[in-house]
């Protein structure tokens, strides 16, 4: 299970202080090409930014929080170019990719996907820290605009389809937001209107095998997650079941996303078959590798200038 030290007293803000922000499309739907290079001036979000209950939605969609990423112990890993030790100098790899990439997002938000318990929330709060970036988690503000109600009882009061339409909306809010990490619902990317809001910015996949992950959530119990709770059997046993039938309909749209970090990948890295072992601290490195190749690879920067 990959766990983090979240800062105990987060500081909240309703200011946002964009550089640039980049208006750009990406991904596979091929939108029209738009410029990034935009100048915004210092302002506060927009009044009419917020629901009724402006006063807890200001909370969370400022910076909720940070993450120490410091000090996690595994051996080295090799990501890309770099070799990664994770033993306190991770932190330092960590602060210089952030700051070779952050100039060429243009502002632009970073959008974590993948299935439940893969660790957006934890490696989100750990990239929105070095890059500088506001932390928000999509979930939460769902809860928040249903007067602080869990998710797991939104579905059991008011169905999948509220949710739904309520993850679109808050989506859509974020999307105007520049220079935030965001957390994303695992089922976000069902939604073909979700990823033209996504799009604005930068969607990174976290790609954990099932196994993994089942293990992760019956260790936690299924009671929080709702499309979970209720099924019968042991809950590694009911856990993986229905998370492979989530991931046989939601691959391709996993797929979509414009950079794909696999933790397969990265034990192979480290000379492993184990994913259990790898740290958020090497996941938020490779995802800024990934995202460095999204930069070269897809929007032509060359690749002297990173």
């Amino acid at each position: 299970m990959m766990d983090a030290k979240v800062a105990q007293s987060p500081q909240f803000s309703s200011w946002v202080r964009p550089n640039r922000i980049g208006n750009k499309p990406t991904g596979s739907m091929r939108l029209p090409r738009k410029s990034r290079d935009i100048e915004w001036p210092e302002a506060l979000i927009p009044s009419n930014f917020y629901t009724k209950r402006s006063s807890t939605y200001k909370r969370l969609i400022a910076v909720e929080g940070s993450c120490s990423y410091k000090n996690v112990p595994a051996s080295a890993v090799q990501s890309g170019s770099l070799a990664v030790p994770t033993n306190g100098d991770g932190s330092m790899i960590l602060k210089s990719k952030s700051k070779e990439i952050e100039p060429y997002l243009s502002g632009r938000c970073i959008y974590l996907v993948g299935m439940m318990g893969s660790g957006k929330t934890t490696v989100g709060k750990i990239l929105s820290q070095v890059l500088g970036h506001s932390f928000v988690d999509s979930d939460s503000l769902v809860e928040q605009e249903v007067g602080g109600t869990s998710v797991t009882d939104i579905f059991r009061l008011y169905g999948d389809g509220f949710f739904r339409e309520k993850e679109t909306e808050i989506l859509r809010r974020i999307s105007i937001m520049p220079r935030a990490v965001v957390s994303t619902g695992g089922g976000v990317v069902i939604r073909p209107i979700n990823w033209r809001y996504m799009q604005k910015g930068i969607s990174v996949w976290l790609d954990v095998p099932l196994n993994a992950l089942a293990r992760r959530i019956a260790a936690v119990g299924t009671h929080s997650r709702p499309l979970l709770h209720g099924e019968s059997g042991d809950p590694y046993s009911k856990a993986l079941a229905r998370l492979s039938s989530l991931l046989e309909e939601r691959a391709d749209a996993y797929a979509n996303a414009n950079a794909r970090v696999s933790l397969e990948e990265i034990a192979a890295k480290q000379g492993s078959r184990d994913v259990s072992s790898i740290t958020p601290t090497a996941i938020a490195i490779e995802a800024l590798e990934q995202i460095e190749h999204y930069l070269k690879d897809k929007e032509g920067i060359p690749l002297d200038t990173l």
